[in-house]
Parts: structure tokens; sequence; C-alpha cells
């Protein structure tokens, strides 16, 4: 869906990258999920996809909110920050 599509004008989409999570299972991808899903609504933002390349130990997020900073405070609330943050303001099909 193009990002002009989104339902809220105002809510923008975001990739970030976390590292240093060689040798993660995909149950523990998971549970790391919940916990942002858990605390993700206080900040206006919707963790969509989480994808994961155990062997590099990178994680990348794909999410919906208002700011970088509100993705930024969800993750930290749910224990693991962000090395990297990228606004997707370009949408090609």
């Amino acid at each position: 869906m193009p990002i002009a599509d989104c339902e809220e004008p105002d809510v923008a989409k975001f990739m970030d990258v976390h590292n240093g999570f060689v040798g993660v299972t995909e149950l523990q991808l998971r549970e790391a999920r919940e916990r942002d899903l858990a605390v993700e609504t206080a900040e206006g933002v919707h963790f969509e996809h989480a994808w994961l390349d155990p062997e590099s130990g990178t994680v990348f997020c794909l999410s919906s909110g208002p700011s970088k900073e509100a993705v930024r405070r969800v993750h930290h609330k749910a224990g693991y920050p962000i090395e990297e943050i990228y606004e997707l303001s370009v949408e090609v099909g």
C-alpha cells in the first residue's frame, strides 16, 4: 500500500535496525516483538513486521507512528535501543 493511502495522514512509516542478535531464534524474536506491542499504544506507534538474520544478528522492524522519537521510546521501554532508524517517505510498488 502506498504511504499516501494510509488511513491516518500524520502517521509515517519507519524501518529500524538492531544489531547483536546473533543466534536468536524465531521464538525469541516473537517474544521481543510482543514486548514492543505491549507498550506501543502509549506512543501512538504500531509495529507491523519484524525480520531477523540470525547469522549476522541483525533485526529489522517496520512500524508506523508519529515520529522517529516515538518509535525509539517504544523500543527503549521494551528493553532494546535502536542503532539505526529510517523514515520511509517514498515508496514504489
